[in-house]
């Protein structure tokens, strides 16, 4: 069973200007081949084919370990997506759908992301294409399936940081600079994992490519604290049999590899992105939905205030433009009943015309 914390793996800038074009390449990172859609379901379905777990139980730990944090990976990327699809500006004045997205025409963005998604990620790559599930390798040779895992992790290292060098979006540095770290550590352990069965060295093998973390800025935070060492198992008490595999010295700096003993890492509240009426996210009157979810929340005995752990920037950023579109509402629904009341007085005050008048005029 796989068990689900409400956080995000590391903590991501809080929405900025919004970059559609820069979203859609990030998407290569979510559905594209060596994307963690790609890593995930190779992992987690190799892990589900394993035979002989008892005997071979490091590299069946080893594959558990590694496809539940990718898991937390396609969420990564997905609130990354998200953020730099959303207008933190962006309130229902009221009024009828205007055209919003018009300048979006004709730019390198993926349409889907409005059309299709209510300005969110979608299981496709850069190209609005949607994710394979022929991406996924699952040949039941160990040796096999841990040679293409190696080869995915270096694919998918290489699309971060052409992704890294295409976008400029806080957010998206912020997320290739970890991933970049987490991957670094998967594509190390498959290594070491192939070298434990084979006696090759794959250590020579890197950085592959050739472009050390530790010259990333973003990387520096995630590398100080250690996590180009760590490999967590995403368990409280189940695959500890991974440090017979994931060990001894990391191959680009040298210092010891080591299983984590919290089972994950301690994260960060995620944002609660504002609403996005353009794209009826959640809703054209978003208002509406707050004001039955806080009724259900009342009949049900649960706290006035929602119990879920969100971002301090999320909370003051959705908590104004709550209000603001509360006020914006109110000002157009009297707006609204000023023009129906002034509408029904010039109709009282205008002459109508009799039909004898008329008949009497076309007489004449």
């Amino acid at each position: 069973m796989i068990l689900r914390i409400d956080r995000l793996q590391t903590a991501l800038p809080p929405p900025s200007e919004p970059d559609p074009e820069g979203a859609a390449a990030v998407q290569e990172l979510l559905g594209g081949k060596f994307g963690e859609m790609s890593t995930w379901l190779n992992y987690t379905f190799q892990s589900f084919n394993f035979r002989s777990r008892q005997g071979a139980r490091p590299f069946y730990d080893l594959l558990c370990s590694i496809a539940t944090e990718e898991f937390g990976h396609v969420e990564l990327v997905s609130a990354t997506i998200n953020t730099m699809l959303t207008d933190p500006g962006a309130a229902n004045d009221g009024r009828a759908p205007d055209p919003a997205l018009a300048g979006l025409k004709g730019l390198a963005v993926n349409p889907h992301h409005f059309i299709a998604g209510g300005r969110a990620a979608l299981p496709q790559n850069s190209q609005g294409r949607p994710w394979n599930g022929d991406y996924v390798f699952s040949s039941g040779d160990l040796i096999e399936d841990l040679t293409h895992n190696f080869f995915l992790e270096t694919g998918a290292r290489n699309n971060k940081l052409k992704v890294y060098e295409m976008v400029e979006h806080p957010a998206a540095r912020a997320l290739t600079g970890y991933l970049l770290v987490r991957g670094g550590v998967h594509q190390v352990a498959y290594a070491r994992a192939l070298e434990r069965l084979t006696g090759c060295d794959m250590m020579k093998l890197f950085p592959s490519p050739r472009i050390p973390t530790d010259k990333i800025p973003e990387c520096q935070p995630h590398i100080k604290r250690g996590e180009h060492l760590k490999l967590y198992r995403f368990s409280e008490d189940a695959f500890r049999e991974v440090g017979a595999v994931f060990n001894g010295p990391h191959p680009e700096t040298g210092e010891e590899l080591t299983v984590a003993e919290e089972p994950h890492p301690a994260g960060a509240p995620a944002h609660d992105l504002p609403p996005q009426p353009d794209v009826f996210a959640p809703s054209w009157a978003p208002e509406e939905i707050i004001e039955i979810a806080a009724r259900l929340r009342e009949q049900a005995g649960l706290p006035k205030q929602p119990t879920g752990e969100v971002s301090k920037e999320s909370r003051d950023l959705v908590g104004s433009l709550t209000k603001t579109a509360s006020r914006t509402a109110a000002k157009a629904k009297g707006a609204a009943k000023s023009a129906a009341r002034t509408s029904r007085t010039t109709s009282r005050s205008t002459p109508r015309s009799t039909p004898r008048a008329t008949s009497r005029s076309r007489s004449k």
